[in-house]
């Protein structure tokens, strides 16, 4: 593969915060982020996102336009970037975009998943190259479709002879067990909600759109009774390969939880809340890690200072850092997966792992959307 190509690489995840965008290059078969930009989203678009993830009325019409709006947002963020690094379109050789998901339903009859930001409008208005569409070849064989972050993890921070798991929070956690270098034996899965639920409930309570280091979490008294009852959902049981989203830790079945504790004080939620982050996500690091092993953390809730010190309390038994160890910044982590994506699926090479998802066989991940 060509090292000296640039590459872009655009993400946006259950939180909902911005659109995360890296411009990558490849080297010694490393990746290197040469820039990151955090593209803001409106307002109003979070709001239509958010209501797009459930159930509810007239939805074919709200996701057509959704598609269209986003894809005009990603192409601004992919401009904004090049504009800053003084780029034109031709020196960026291709953009990887997983879109904005609204349906994960990899449990379903005819299992499917749903990301909208319209590619078409992406590779028009930049006129780049762009791939898109990540999910939908591992589904086709007959895989979840998610977490397909895990292979970019094994190339970018695998260690040979090293036990080393990456460990990326964002509005769900996911979990990658990089351990002998063989992608058949990689294994990475959602462990389940990361920032989803508090930012759900702050948002509610305080209005803001997130807990910043945790402040508000530590200010409250755990509870242990609506901690195990939390830890009593399905997901936490089941055995990889495995992904979820906002349909399963939605704010109804957070909700739904609640209204049998009505008298509880909001801030002893959210420390519960965080409680179940930190729980489901240590119980998932020592199934599948062995004691002693490194945990590198990224995504937006490793910056959550009280959420890091209670997974440190939790895994004694384990060294944690953060990818910034090995040269990639917590925040830059999923964008420049997407770019290595994008990176291999030009190249005509498989991005997917059948031991992550499930799937029969690992795949040439993307649709690709030319320029002109």
């Amino acid at each position: 593969m060509n090292s000296e190509k640039l590459y872009i690489g655009l993400m946006s995840g259950t939180s909902i915060d911005a659109i995360d965008t890296a411009l990558v290059s490849f080297k010694d078969d490393k990746a290197s982020v040469l820039a990151f930009y955090e593209h803001a989203i409106p307002s109003s678009v979070q709001v239509a996102i958010s209501g797009l993830c459930q159930p509810g009325n007239n939805e074919i019409d709200r996701a057509g336009e959704l598609d269209q709006c986003l894809g005009i947002l990603f192409a601004d963020a992919a401009l904004s970037l090049m504009n800053k690094e003084g780029l034109a379109a031709s020196a960026i050789y291709g953009i990887g975009s997983h879109g904005q998901t609204i349906r994960h339903r990899p449990n379903a009859s005819h299992p499917f998943t749903l990301q909208i930001g319209n590619p078409s409008v992406i590779a028009y208005q930049t006129g780049i190259t762009t791939v898109a569409d990540f999910r939908a070849k591992d589904m086709a064989a007959g895989g979840q479709g998610a977490p397909l972050v895990p292979a970019f993890h094994q190339y970018q921070f695998y260690d040979k002879g090293f036990s080393r798991g990456i460990l990326n929070i964002g509005g769900i956690a996911n979990l990658s067990c990089l351990c002998d270098g063989a992608s058949q034996n990689l294994s990475g899965f959602d462990t389940g909600p990361g920032n989803t639920l508090m930012d759900y409930w702050i948002h509610k309570h305080l209005n803001k759109a997130f807990d910043n280091n945790g402040d508000w979490a530590r200010s409250g008294q755990l509870n242990a009774h609506l901690l195990e009852e939390f830890l009593t959902h399905g997901y936490f049981s089941r055995r990889p390969p495995k992904s979820t989203g906002r349909e399963e830790f939605s704010p109804t079945w957070l909700e739904s939880v609640l209204c049998k504790h009505p008298a509880l004080p909001t801030e002893d939620v959210q420390r519960t809340l965080c409680e179940l982050t930190a729980r489901s996500i240590g119980d998932a690091v020592c199934r599948h890690l062995s004691s002693g092993s490194e945990v590198l953390l990224c995504g937006g809730g490793s910056k959550n200072q009280f959420l890091a010190g209670r997974l440190t309390d939790l895994l004694k038994n384990y060294s944690l850092g953060t990818t910034k160890k090995l040269g990639i910044d917590v925040d830059a982590v999923e964008a420049a997966a997407f770019a290595w994506l994008a990176h291999r699926t030009l190249a005509s090479l498989t991005g997917s792992c059948r031991g992550v998802t499930g799937a029969q066989r690992d795949t040439v991940l993307g649709g690709i959307y030319p320029p002109g």
